[in-house]
């Protein structure tokens, strides 16, 4: 599990603002009174997961003049029509801040979202859904957090910290046993290591060379679930490619321990949130 850290949400968040204010919001400069406060809410369009809380609250905190209060927490699941949060407080910084802090709620809400529909369509198996390293560059801390909020579990947070042989590093090394052998020369006791195949030859080869945990590329369910056969729980196996919720359902049914799902963090929908302001004053 990945936690997102403090300092790593404050300079996120700054760069976020940075990018959206520039010099100054004009708009908001030119047709509000700075001094004029007001409330605002912000409102489910359709029922999701809840997530990215904590960088809409730090959007308000680094611009500030404005109090909030969720009515929703991370991991609720809010029905369309509810109201998330309220804003209380200096109307031009709720709108200076609305943008940027809407990006961070409806991105990671849309992760959470579709992240427990894949694991509501596994459920009652084994099998656990995980997601990839295909995660929006500088925002990977916050999506995978927003993966776990959905129920999922992380895959290897960067290059750093699992072993995963892929397909151009057995053509680098020259063979599964070679890159295999290789990484086990010098690899610490406590990272296991995976390696990706395409049919049952290579599932055969990476067992044979010692392998962890097995990544069944693209392969059929057929395929999968003779994978689970010759396996016999000697190795963890992982399915992966194109999964559609559909697809995970029914490649979960063959015994396999994990699904990877890159569609998590790099085609979930944003969810449909909108901001209102209420009353000025």
């Amino acid at each position: 599990m990945h936690q997102v850290s403090s300092l790593w949400l404050k300079e996120t968040v700054a760069r976020a603002l940075a990018e959206d204010i520039g010099p100054g919001d004009v708009t908001t400069a030119l047709s509000v009174n700075p001094a004029k406060k007001g409330r605002a809410v912000v409102i489910a369009r359709e029922d999701i997961i809840l997530a990215g809380t904590q960088a809409f609250e730090e959007v308000f905190l680094q611009i500030g003049g404005v109090e909030i209060e969720f009515t929703y927490y991370d991991g609720n699941c809010v029905k369309a029509g509810e109201t998330i949060v309220s804003l209380r407080g200096i109307l031009s910084s709720i709108l200076t801040g609305e943008r940027t802090a809407l990006n961070f709620l409806m991105r990671m809400s849309g992760i959470a979202t579709l992240t427990s529909k894949f694991v509501s369509a596994v459920s009652g198996t084994k099998c656990a859904i995980t997601d990839t390293r295909k995660t929006t560059p500088g925002l990977r801390a916050i999506e995978k957090a927003a993966v776990l909020t959905g129920g999922g579990r992380n895959h290897r947070f960067g290059l750093y910290d699992g072993i995963l042989i892929k397909d151009n590093h057995i053509a680098a090394a020259g063979s599964i046993a070679e890159a295999v052998k290789l990484a086990k020369t010098s690899a610490p006791h406590t990272l296991k290591i995976e390696v990706e195949v395409e049919n049952i030859q290579e599932l055969e080869k990476a067992i044979e060379a010692g392998a962890d945990i097995v990544m069944l590329d693209n392969m059929t369910v057929e395929e999968t679930r003779r994978a689970v056969e010759i396996t016999n729980g000697r190795v963890l196996l992982e399915s992966s490619g194109n999964m559609t919720v559909e697809r995970a359902k029914e490649f979960a049914g063959t015994g396999v321990d994990l699904i990877s799902v890159g569609a998590l963090t790099h085609s979930a929908p944003s969810a449909n949130l909108s901001m209102k302001i209420r009353k000025t004053g």
